[in-house]
């Protein structure tokens, strides 16, 4: 009994350090790639940071969601840590594409998608277009606390899980810290990680349903 009482406290514990791994490894390998001469950077070397960092706590809601169904505790436990990282979540997906676009504006490369085919090349468009779908997916998510209770809101929830998958295959393709090295590495298992849970959970739902 006082082992499950402490449940909680470890779930909380996972959570936290988790998301300080996750944000953490994203930091360190976004600082290797400029060799720790930051002092020097501007918005086109800092926005990329934003993006792996988002995508990094996302995946981490999903690790944590995961290891907390199967602990059988209610969601209400993490509501501080959700909070926090949520809204760093939220203010990273809005910068990312948003100092890139205002950079390539003030570049003279005007507004997307024209700006970002002159900024990646045509041959990426595919990539960048996942990026700004998904983006949209992610918004949308944020609009649960009115919405969640609707019989429609599971797709909302479906599609957040399709842009993850989304964003994931769209850092592979631009993001400079992923071509190759052992951040890549990582990456490649938080997708590996990533589709083995929604795998998971489809499975699951259909025994459920037998």
């Amino acid at each position: 009994m006082s082992s499950a009482k402490s449940y909680p406290k470890i779930l909380r514990l996972f959570a936290w350090e988790l998301a300080f791994l996750v944000t953490g490894l994203a930091f360190v390998a976004w600082g290797q790639s400029y060799r720790w001469r930051l002092g020097d950077l501007g918005i086109l070397q800092i926005f990329p940071l934003l993006g792996l960092m988002a995508f990094s706590l996302m995946w981490a809601h999903y690790m944590t969601s995961f290891v907390r169904l199967q602990m059988g505790i209610q969601r209400k436990i993490l509501k501080t840590y959700l909070e926090v990282t949520s809204f760093i979540v939220l203010v990273c997906l809005v910068l990312h594409p948003g100092l890139l676009i205002y950079k390539l504006w003030q570049n003279g490369l005007g507004l997307p998608p024209a700006s970002y085919f002159n900024y990646v090349g045509k041959e990426l468009a595919p990539a960048v277009a996942l990026g700004s779908i998904s983006l949209m997916i992610f918004l949308a998510y944020e609009l649960r606390r009115k919405f969640v209770k609707s019989s429609w809101w599971k797709y909302v929830v479906w599609a957040n899980g399709t842009a993850m998958i989304a964003i994931f295959v769209h850092g592979l393709r631009l993001g400079g810290q992923l071509m190759s090295g052992w951040y890549r590495f990582i990456w490649l298992i938080y997708g590996v990680l990533l589709v083995s849970l929604f795998v998971y959970q489809f499975l699951s739902r259909g025994t459920a349903k037998h």
